[in-house]
């Protein structure tokens, strides 16, 4: 089957969920219309340090696609998959443009909201501040440098198993408890004990 431009094989996919070091791996949206743009990007994300698996698509469009918010695709498990921990994108784009993008992820009621990154070559005040008030979490100018990346990280924490999320949970209240001497009472709901 041949690929779409921007799309993402499942095998380069699968190749990118893990890496050696144990870190888990932030999935980026990037969104541009600039070929150059993207690739740029693309390969300083995936040469830092910073564990990224990169996709990238070339309009706002896709993007919806991608993070299923298209009228047209109405499933609510496309929605709360979430398989997408942080979008950056182009401000200016034709059809649809990175404030337009914007708007609509942060228009959302995810259960996690997806942090959204703008980033221009053009430094200018109002539309920074537009971005910032409607919820942007940065706005970087282009070309992006490698001191971006982690700033990029730091506005993204990746989904981990939830089972590894329940034992840590776990373990840390443990560890509280044994802090404490163990005599905290753990609420009830509807005759669950809630840990």
């Amino acid at each position: 089957m041949e690929k779409m431009k921007g799309e993402v094989g499942e095998e380069e996919r699968s190749n990118c969920d893990n890496q050696g070091d144990g870190k888990l791996k932030v999935r980026i949206l990037v969104v541009d219309d600039s070929l150059l743009d993207r690739k740029v990007v693309e390969r300083l994300l995936n040469k830092s340090e910073e564990g990224f698996e990169v996709i990238t698509v070339d309009n706002g469009k896709k993007a919806m696609d991608i993070l299923g918010l298209n009228e047209a695709e109405t499933e609510p498990a496309a929605i709360n998959d979430q398989s997408i921990d942080i979008v950056l994108t182009d401000y200016c784009m034709p059809g649809m443009t990175g404030y337009d993008l914007l708007k609509a992820v942060k228009g959302q009621s995810f259960p996690k909201p997806i942090p959204v990154v703008v980033m221009s070559s053009e430094n200018e005040p109002q539309r920074i501040s537009r971005c910032r008030a409607i919820g942007a979490e940065d706005f970087i100018l282009k070309p992006i440098q490698i001191k971006d990346v982690q700033r990029l990280r730091n506005y993204a924490k990746p989904k981990a198993s939830s089972s590894s999320i329940v034992g840590s949970k776990r373990k840390m209240k443990q560890l509280e408890l044994a802090e404490s001497g163990g005599s905290e009472k753990r609420p009830r709901l509807a005759g669950v004990v809630v840990a």
